[in-house]
């Protein structure tokens, strides 16, 4: 058994710990309400944004958007960008790991169509876990995962469109953690280019799909106006697009992270309870044994004497 002083040092050191457990707990909290600020006022702002472009792309028919470099899909795919988003720091739980082996899994999908990855990373969480795991990143971002700003996605929004338009790569995706609430971030994998690929026109498909079959209410349609046409409205959407789809990602994997990080420091804190409650267990019992010890010995020394 433990001495009396070893028991009480480390019940000192796990109250350190737990202090600075606690400390990163508040300061995540705090952080945590400013993203969840920022994503509130992103959100309505994306959500019209992807609408609009959307409904440009299918006004514009799809013989307009396949004549447009960033819009028609390549009829032969060699090579796909994956842009994995993760966090600058770690000590959040599997917030990072989850994008990572995500992102890896994807990678393994698209080698085993005949397909080459193509990586890009945000964060040097991903950018050295990749590295590690012996991934050639054609483009590392780091140093902005905590508070992203819309320069930062316009930065690497050029790179992946550059990397597209010049054929380095043939579709581009990103794999983030969207945000929910503070326990709770799901990974999530979007194409971004192109556009006749991208989530926000599949989507757009499938729903147009189940109008036709019946299954959506039917509902009058706002007839919309195009002023010049729509497919040079389009070339002006789409790198908007991509840049604000990014920077959502962005600003939504700080939030998590943010969540993430605080959820973990309390269960380290708890859990440095815990500890505190077991060693202070096993002091009082040390001490117990100390006084049963030197009782004994007066009682032998009484014993000798007499």
């Amino acid at each position: 058994m433990a001495s009396q002083r070893d028991v009480k040092n480390r019940i000192g050191s796990v109250k350190n710990i737990q202090k600075i457990t606690r400390a990163m707990e508040m300061v995540a909290a705090a952080r945590l309400r400013r993203a969840e600020q920022r994503i509130e006022v992103l959100r309505p702002y994306a959500d019209a944004l992807r609408r609009m472009t959307r409904q440009a792309a299918l006004d514009a028919g799809s013989a307009e958007v396949a004549r447009l470099p960033l819009l028609g899909e390549r009829e032969r795919i060699g090579a796909i960008g994956l842009l994995l988003v993760t966090g600058d720091r770690g000590l959040a739980g599997g917030f990072n790991s989850q994008v990572i082996r995500a992102g890896v899994r994807a990678g393994g999908e698209i080698a085993e169509q005949g397909r080459r990855p193509v990586w890009f990373a945000t964060g040097r969480r991903g950018v050295s876990s990749l590295t590690f795991r012996g991934r050639e990143l054609s483009g590392a971002y780091t140093g902005f995962a905590d508070k992203p700003s819309y320069g930062d996605a316009r930065a690497i929004a050029h790179e992946l469109i550059d990397a597209y338009t010049d054929g380095t790569v043939d579709r581009v995706e990103i794999v983030y953690n969207a945000y929910v609430s503070p326990l709770t971030q799901t990974v999530t994998r979007e194409t971004l280019l192109p556009l006749s690929r991208a989530t926000i026109v599949a989507e757009e498909q499938r729903d147009g799909a189940g109008e036709d079959d019946g299954t959506r209410k039917a509902g009058p349609k706002a007839l919309v106006e195009y002023e010049p046409e729509a497919e040079k409205i389009l070339r002006q959407l789409v790198p908007s697009y991509v840049e604000t789809s990014i920077y959502r990602a962005l600003v939504e994997s700080a939030a998590g992270f943010f969540g993430a990080q605080m959820t973990a420091m309390r269960n380290a804190s708890e859990n440095a309870g815990d500890i505190i409650t077991d060693l202070t267990l096993e002091m009082n019992r040390a001490r117990q044994a100390e006084i049963t010890q030197e009782i004994m010995e007066v009682v032998a020394g009484a014993e000798g004497l007499s």
